[in-house]
């Protein structure tokens, strides 16, 4: 299919940072904020501001609660995130003619 999957690049996931984001929640379902940062190598102000993209397009879900009463938050991939993200996989994989 080669250009005509182009279209189908999600601009919400295709991001340098929400990607890695996605690619990071596929692989553990779930992860506290300070893990993703870590992994990511962000600031917390970016990594913020992407993870409010990904909420916004139903992509993850955001938690918030405390431990020890410290704030805790956990970002989740969701079930149409995970699909997204299916999808944008198999488009890239289009583009660059590794599938059919």
């Amino acid at each position: 299919m080669g250009l005509a999957d182009l279209g189908r690049i999600d601009d919400v996931i295709h991001g340098r940072m929400r990607l890695g984001i996605m690619v990071y929640l596929a692989d553990v379902d779930s992860a506290d904020f300070t893990e993703l940062k870590t992994v990511l190598e962000a600031t917390q102000g970016n990594l913020s501001v992407h993870l409010k993209k990904l909420e916004e397009a139903g992509y993850v879900a955001i938690a918030k609660s405390f431990k020890d009463n410290k704030p805790l938050t956990r970002v989740s991939i969701t079930t149409e995130g995970r699909k997204a993200f299916g999808v944008y996989l198999e488009a890239i994989g289009k583009l660059i003619g590794g599938r059919d």
